[in-house]
C-alpha cells in the first residue's frame, strides 16, 4: 500500500485544479501526479540538454564524441537488424 500524504496548496491553485477535475473527468491526485511526472520529464530533459551544451563548448570532449560515433555508424552497415 502507498503511502500518503498531505500537500498545502494555494486556494487559487486549488479552484485551477478542481476546475481540471471537472472537465476532465479526472481525479486531483490524478491530475497531480500527472504534472508532477510532467514536470520530472521536463526537469530531465533540460539536463540532459545542458549536458550536451557542455559537451558542444568542450572541442576536444566534442572530437571524441563525433568519433565514436563514426566508429558505432559502421554497424548501421553490418546487415543486421
Amino acid at each position: 500500500m502507498n503511502q500518503t500524504f498531505t500537500v498545502t496548496i494555494d486556494s487559487t491553485f486549488y479552484k485551477i485544479l478542481a476546475e481540471l477535475s471537472a472537465s476532465s473527468g479526472k481525479s486531483i491526485q490524478a491530475i497531480l501526479e500527472q504534472a508532477i511526472e510532467q514536470y520530472r520529464r521536463q526537469q530531465f530533459l533540460e539536463a540532459a540538454n545542458q549536458a550536451y551544451i557542455a559537451l558542444r563548448n568542450d572541442s576536444e570532449a566534442w572530437q571524441e564524441e563525433l568519433e565514436e560515433r563514426s566508429v558505432w555508424d559502421i554497424t548501421l552497415e553490418d546487415g543486421l537488424e
